[in-house]
């Protein structure tokens, strides 16, 4: 018999140590071992018994004396062929080992605990049904009826289904427990354990028709669909304005792709979304629809993974970790809201979704389509030189008119003795709603009641021990808290240091919602934000009373700005639109514009006509003027002439090699040494290097993180450079105990 061989990605390898390693098949395992399977093999010099995955398996090997594999953990593979072929991929692009890329691409529950077992379990329920033909059955129930009723109720019912729930039969027939076993006993019933899913609770929806398109829909949906079915790997955008209908022409295209035997997958931005597309894709596609997304449990994320896998559900809808759902056959993958932050992983493997998306598309040979009011920058020029398909919706359904945009001068409001963080303007709008019997959001994008609380006399300001941070007060707990690490501590009585008047700067979702409860007394006001929606589920059930109770105000951070639908509200107000304007990135821009124009076309979804109200200190702004007017154009224009003269993207790739340590000069030496390396390897022809850069929160947990930022045409020769660099600093004996890791276009 040949010598079987299995290539083998394992767990404990870090990433300048991670290659597929050979391991020796033992006869016992050759017809079992297979691609995509794990298994326990023996690692490092104490061969200490670790888990890995088989990448592939090959006759002979070039080394002589090899490891056998120890076990196989799996009854099939858990990984396809193009899933570990989407692992490779990732390892190149985000510069993460493969067994950080399978981690991602497999739920948590599949993977195993330290004793061996799953971290979750398969649930089973016991099933009987008859051992013996049902006429059989049915003449044995004639003749011990009189003597055994509860034994001949039983084979009554089994004759009638082919298999039925021992509890639910139970319950049916009156039987008890020693009857059924009498008559297993007997060999004349049978026990078994099926795998039944576990499954979000989902509401019934009665079935609906398609929706009608309009004209400007059916032109759009004829042209995508045109390349759905075209058999052949792109990418389109679908740029639509708030409210424009741009769901209807998904579900369109979705079930387009159903009807021939495909499978579709739709990302949206954030879990209190999912909820809301649920309802509606439910209503249209049944049983069909499988949901994948951080907030369900371990065993309802398992279970559903386990379903698609199956086919048992061909349209998936989640948030980032969806893209990876193992469907068969994708006809179509859809970004909605494609320029949001939380499409980016901020831990390893830190892949960008649409980078996924673009390979399983190609791979699979069929459409990508992002999708957005306000699409990414790059996204857009793509769009605008031909790379992509572009489509275009400019009017909301039907004709609708976008809101009404009035900007309020913070300044002026000062000037007048309103210090609060509410204008008269607003505030009287607010009045106008409430009189009217109609709802509005208000959305700052910072949690807690105040940004610092510092001493008048003496300035002292609570800090975070362990990070470079002031610590932000949250009234509701009287606690102050790092929003980075965790820590938090009681607010004394005066200042810690001298004995002063404490005063408390800045304001955050907490203390607009005090704020309102003092102006409008005794109106209900509801809250969202990570503070307030951390149980499971908390989102869905905030909004559904939002809509179900005519609540008048919903005050949020960005959770509130995008893909929502309440009929109902008619007013948006922006508490503090200069907030991410001045943020030191070089997406500053980009990112108010889409915050601004997201949440301002939450305002006139339904019949009654919507409005909006942006308060700045910064009125003149070029960013917050054209965000009033909704003008993405406009903005998009000015934006690129920007970028040219900053050398960014998408007219260069920023890639990054960010550090981190507890001590601070060790991580700089190990930061310039980097930068050295990546000078000396890439050359300052092709790229131009800055840094060593502190990142804006320079310490974080005690940890001092700086970071050194690549600007180049990066292909595959330049990330192989930059990862050689990272793979010799982390050998470099000098700056043990120091992190390093590569990221492309890093968010901060």
């Amino acid at each position: 018999m040949p010598v079987l061989i299995a290539k083998i990605a394992v767990s404990a390898a870090t990433y300048w140590i991670d290659r597929p390693y050979d391991y020796l098949v033992p006869e016992e395992l050759q017809d079992q071992l297979r691609p995509g399977m794990r298994v326990y093999v023996p690692f490092s010099r104490s061969n200490r018994r670790t888990e890995g995955v088989v990448l592939a398996v090959a006759d002979g090997s070039k080394l002589e004396s090899l490891k056998p594999v120890l076990a196989v953990l799996d009854p099939e593979p858990v990984l396809t062929e193009e899933q570990i072929r989407l692992a490779l991929f990732m390892r190149e692009r985000f510069f993460c080992t493969v067994y950080d890329a399978v981690k991602a691409i497999l739920p948590a529950g599949l993977w195993f605990r330290e004793d061996g077992k799953r971290r979750s379990a398969d649930k089973t329920v016991e099933m009987a049904r008859l051992a013996i033909s049902s006429e059989d059955a049915a003449d044995t129930a004639d003749r011990i009826r009189r003597r055994s009723p509860n034994q001949a109720r039983i084979l009554d019912m089994l004759c009638s289904f082919e298999a039925l729930p021992v509890r639910d039969l139970l319950l049916h027939c009156a039987a008890s427990r020693p009857s059924l076993k009498a008559l297993c006993d007997r060999e004349m019933v049978s026990l078994y354990q099926r795998e039944v899913y576990r499954r979000p609770v989902i509401p019934p929806e009665e079935m609906a028709p398609l929706p009608v398109l309009n004209e400007e829909q059916r032109r759009a949906y004829e042209g995508l669909s045109a390349l759905a079915c075209g058999g052949k790997a792109g990418a389109a955008l679908l740029q639509g304005v708030t409210g424009s209908g741009k769901t209807s022409v998904y579900i369109h295209l979705i079930r387009q792709q159903l009807d021939r035997g495909k499978s579709a997958i739709l990302l949206v931005p954030e879990i209190a979304l999912t909820p809301q597309m649920l309802h509606t894709f439910s209503s249209h596609f049944g049983d069909e629809v499988a949901v994948l997304h951080s907030s369900l449990s371990m065993g309802e994320r398992t279970d559903e993974w386990k379903r698609i896998k199956a086919g048992k559900a061909r349209l998936v809808i989640g948030t980032r970790s969806a893209v990876f759902a193992p469907v068969e056959d994708l006809g179509i993958l859809i970004i909605d809201e494609e320029q949001e932050e939380s499409y980016r992983s901020e831990n390893s493997p830190r892949y960008s979704t649409r980078d996924v998306a673009k390979f399983r598309c190609a791979k699979a040979e069929c459409l990508l389509l992002l999708a957005s009011a306000t699409p990414e920058l790059v996204t857009r020029y793509q769009a605008e030189t031909g790379k992509y398909a572009y489509f275009r919706l400019d009017s909301r359904y039907n004709a609708r008119e976008l809101p009404k945009v009035q900007i309020v001068d913070m300044k002026k409001e000062l000037r007048s003795g309103n210090s609060g963080n509410i204008s008269s303007f607003l505030r009287e709008e607010l009045q106008k709603n409430l009189d009217a019997g109609e709802q509005s959001i208000l959305f700052l994008n910072r949690r807690g009641a105040n940004k610092l609380v510092t001493c008048g006399d003496c300035g002292y300001t609570y800090k975070c021990p362990r990070c470079s941070v002031s610590l932000t007060y949250h009234s509701v707990s009287r606690r102050l808290l790092c929003h980075y690490c965790g820590y938090s501590r009681r607010l004394d009585a005066a200042c810690p240091d001298c004995g002063g008047k404490l005063n408390f700067v800045g304001a955050g979702t907490q203390l607009v919602v005090e704020e309102l409860q003092e102006l409008f007394p005794g109106h209900e006001i509801l809250r969202m934000d990570t503070d307030s929606v951390t149980p499971i589920g908390s989102h869905e059930l905030l909004f559904e009373k939002f809509r179900r109770e005519n609540i008048p105000f919903l005050v949020g951070t960005q959770m509130v700005t995008k893909g929502l639908n309440f009929e109902n509200v008619t007013l948006v107000g922006v508490l503090s639109a200069d907030q991410s304007l001045y943020a030191g990135d070089y997406r500053a821009g980009e990112r108010t514009f889409s915050l601004i124009t997201q949440v301002v076309g939450r305002s006139g979804r339904g019949a009654k006509p919507g409005r909006a109200v942006i308060q700045t200190f910064t009125p003149h702004n070029d960013t917050i003027q054209l965000a009033a007017k909704q003008d993405y154009d406009a903005f998009f224009a000015a934006e690129l002439e920007l970028r040219k003269l900053q050398n960014a993207p998408p007219f260069a790739d920023l890639l990054a090699v960010t550090l981190s340590g507890m001590d601070e000069v060790q991580v700089l030496q190990a930061a310039r040494y980097v930068k050295a390396r990546l000078e000396e390897l890439i050359g300052l022809r092709q790229a131009s290097f800055l840094g060593p850069t502190p990142l804006p929160v320079v310490k974080v947990n005690n940890r001092y993180r700086y970071r050194v930022h690549i600007s180049c045409r990066a292909g595959a020769a330049i990330r192989s450079r930059i990862s050689a660099a990272v793979i010799e600093c982390c050998e470099d004996k000098r700056f043990r105990g120091v992190s390093v890791f590569a990221e492309n276009d890093p968010l901060y």
